[in-house]
């Protein structure tokens, strides 16, 4: 970067989501120290309304965000296009295909993906929700059935088509199933002539006892209820062996002999995540442990302990250290990536001034989950309410994280009339 001291301090950010966003926020404009930051997506994802752009509610443009716009106003970064894939720690450089970086100090913060546990075969039959296309690819798969079944006269193949299937009852599961549940309830009503979108069935399958596990009991039982006041039907204990083109395999985890198909043409996956590929690089150029889904296990300042000057924030990291975290990882939401990054930026900053810091501490602000209209569950420290109050809770949190100002205000628009009206303006089919 033109005009920029090379005795300044260079850190590289791998990756713009949550976390990495955050640490080049902190470091902008900091005396001494520059910034790259390295993603293969050239804007900011607001991941956790993702689903509604699955459903039709909102638009892909109204979630995303420009790196480049919003990092713009620090003299001290630089934004880089690219898909890093190779770290070389000896060197202290990160390549992709078409550029080599070096740096002093790298934050990696790549996210995670779907995880099939094992059967990998079952993402093009049931696709996750983490990226934009995903979405459309989602969104195209649900209206696209409702047109089916408009067309088919086969009672069978009507039926299928008229089925939905979302695999994992944690939050992103819950949402999922909510919104396809008001979706053919209230939106799609009155739409069709051959079909009735009310009739359609929707399954939300979870192989715990209770939806929404890390959750309270209570908070569970209450999004259980809202979810039937949808159309759908929980099944709890329940296990997914195979995935087919209009097939979903089940058998009871409280008794394995009790198998189900389900005929349904429409498949969601939301069971479960796995880290980036980069936690396995990390893994052979450090000796770093990883854990069963591929995160890093990192010390307690965010740092590889055989490489502390290498450092993992969000997903990818598995930050188990006491008190913290009562000895299990913290969970891969978007509030602890946000915590994480702010606090590897502290580290580097005081390293650099030759202070110490203490060990990262999360402080939970609690967790939240939206079913459908005026229905939503909230954990806040030891409040816990749901209905309306947590569902306008939720808005409001939801909205007060978007990055842009004119996101909050398109969102906002976006909901009230969706609200007033019962119908979402984003239902296209595309490819």
């Amino acid at each position: 970067m033109d005009g920029l001291s090379q005795k300044t301090h260079h850190v590289v950010i791998i990756g713009a989501g949550f976390g990495g966003l955050h640490a080049a926020q902190a470091l902008g404009n900091m005396p001494g120290v520059r910034v790259t930051v390295i993603d293969k997506r050239n804007f900011h994802l607001f991941q956790p309304l993702l689903y509604q752009i699955a459903t039709g509610a909102l638009s892909a443009a109204e979630i995303a965000s420009p790196i480049r716009f919003i990092l713009n106003r620090f003299q001290n970064i630089q934004v880089l296009l690219g898909e890093v894939t190779g770290i070389d720690t000896q060197q202290q450089a990160v390549t992709t295909p078409e550029f080599t970086v070096p740096y002093d100090s790298l934050i990696v913060a790549t996210g995670s993906r779907h995880h099939y546990f094992g059967n990998d075969h079952w993402e093009e039959m049931a696709p996750g929700l983490k990226t934009i296309e995903d979405a459309i690819a989602i969104r195209h798969k649900i209206f696209e059935a409702f047109e089916q079944a408009e067309r088919t006269t086969d009672p069978e193949l009507q039926n299928a088509w008229m089925t939905f299937v979302i695999v994992g009852g944690g939050p992103t599961g819950v949402e999922m199933a909510g919104a396809v549940g008001e979706l053919a309830h209230y939106t799609l009503k009155n739409d069709f002539y051959a079909i009735k979108p009310g009739k359609a069935k929707i399954y939300l399958l979870e192989g715990m006892d209770r939806v929404l596990p890390p959750y309270d009991a209570i908070s569970s039982e209450k999004a259980h209820d809202a979810l039937a006041l949808l159309g759908v039907t929980v099944k709890t204990n329940t296990l997914v062996t195979e995935i087919t083109e209009d097939t979903v395999t089940t058998k009871s985890t409280q008794n394995p002999e009790e198998i189900e198909q389900i005929a349904a043409k429409t498949i969601i996956w939301a069971a479960g995540v796995k880290a980036s590929p980069l936690g396995s690089l990390l893994a052979e150029k450090t000796d770093a442990e990883l854990d069963r889904i591929g995160r890093v296990v990192v010390g307690k300042n965010m740092e590889i302990p055989t490489c502390p000057n290498v450092y993992i924030v969000g997903d990818l990291a598995n930050y188990c250290h006491e008190p913290v975290s009562n000895g299990n990882p913290l969970p891969g939401v978007a509030p602890v990536a946000m915590q994480q990054g702010d606090y590897v930026a502290k580290v580097i900053t005081n390293s650099l001034k030759g202070l110490p810091t203490e060990s990262f501490q999360y402080h939970n602000k609690g967790s939240m989950a939206v079913i459908g209209r005026n229905a939503a569950v909230a954990e806040l420290g030891k409040l816990r309410f749901d209905g309306l109050l947590a569902w306008l809770a939720w808005l409001f949190v939801h909205v007060m994280h978007l990055v842009e100002f004119d996101n909050k205000i398109l969102v906002i628009i976006q909901w009230f009339w969706s609200y007033w009206t019962k119908r979402r303006g984003a239902r296209l089919i595309t490819q």
